[in-house]
């Protein structure tokens, strides 16, 4: 079921905009039945608030042939001790990653560890994980963030990269600007995961979700591999999948799909069944408001399933979805 073509892109606008505003934020935390009713609705993506609990959802998605990506949510951080407390939580997570032996990369946003509040500190704190990443054999990857961010993630990474090659970089389609930034990133040392982006950004400097979006992220996709790039091809979409998959490129051993935990667990089991690798991205931590907006907004009609959640008996618990 989907919404009018119109009506869509009007909820998944204002969703966005609701998703930012820290009053209904704030709101919906200090109304504890408001609270709990979103959180049952957020269950299906967020494998919950603890990083045990990311760290178990890994471990079952490994035993069953998938990859993992584990993020501690959390971005826009203009508090120093909150972007300290979240760096050390990375580092305890990048260590227990490395010691249990899990498959699985670690995601953040470098807002989540300075960059709003300064550059050089969020560089120093990524430099930190960096070690102890490289130490303990884990990926790392930067998400991508508003366009406003482009710029300063794309030099810290740039700048992180020539002494820490496990670091990955996630790169927009939506963002006119993505061709030229793939093309100046190092070929064959970059690992690369490319997104069709979930920000509302202003007209001038981004493509609305359409077939020209769609073409441009076949082509991103085609270029970094071309390039000897790492690639992470991170999407739901099934046009843009069966292009690439009739073009073979997932042929190619640098090459797999990432798809985010609880969104079309049938696609990624289908797709690994049929030989695929398959990464999931899975997410922990108290900052799932934004989280389930996102969700809700990129696809509309996953609003009717967290309204069903809402008011449901039974526990969600998405990991068993993926066979």
């Amino acid at each position: 079921m989907h919404l009018g073509s119109e009506l869509d892109k009007s909820f998944t606008a204002a969703l966005k905009t609701i998703a930012r505003r820290a009053d209904l934020k704030a709101y919906v935390e200090n109304t504890p039945q408001l609270k709990h009713m979103l959180q049952l609705a957020a269950v299906r993506y967020v494998t919950g608030e603890a990083r045990q609990d990311g760290l178990d959802a890994a471990e079952k998605l490994v035993a069953k042939g998938y990859a993992a990506s584990i993020e501690y949510i959390g971005e826009n951080t203009t508090v120093a001790s909150e972007c300290e407390a979240a760096a050390s939580e990375l580092l305890a997570l990048i260590h227990e990653v490395g010691q249990n032996e899990v498959l699985a990369r670690v995601s953040f946003d470098l807002s989540h560890i300075g960059l709003l509040i300064d550059t050089e500190l969020a560089f120093s704190h990524l430099m930190n994980l960096a070690n102890q990443a490289q130490k303990s054999g884990v990926e790392l990857f930067i998400s991508m963030e508003e366009s406003t961010k482009t710029d300063r993630i794309l030099s810290i990474y740039k700048k992180a990269i020539l002494k820490y090659p496990n670091i990955g970089i996630t790169l927009q389609a939506q963002l006119k600007r993505t061709p030229e930034d793939l093309a100046a990133l190092h070929a064959a040392t970059s690992r690369i995961r490319i997104v069709k982006g979930a920000y509302q950004e202003p007209d001038d400097c981004m493509i609305p979700r359409s077939s020209e979006l769609n073409q441009r992220y076949v082509e991103l996709v085609e270029s970094a591999i071309r390039h000897g790039h790492h690639v992470s091809i991170a999407t739901h979409d099934e046009f843009i999948i069966e292009e690439l998959l009739e073009q073979k490129w997932l042929s190619n051993s640098n090459v797999e799909f990432e798809m985010l935990y609880g969104i079309r667990p049938d696609l990624s089991s289908r797709l690994k069944a049929a030989g695929y690798p398959i990464r999931i991205y899975l997410t922990y931590g108290h900052e799932w408001y934004l989280y389930l907006c996102h969700r809700i907004a990129e696809y509309p009609p996953n609003l009717f399933q967290a309204v069903i959640d809402t008011v449901s008996n039974e526990k969600v618990e998405s990991v068993r979805a993926y066979v």
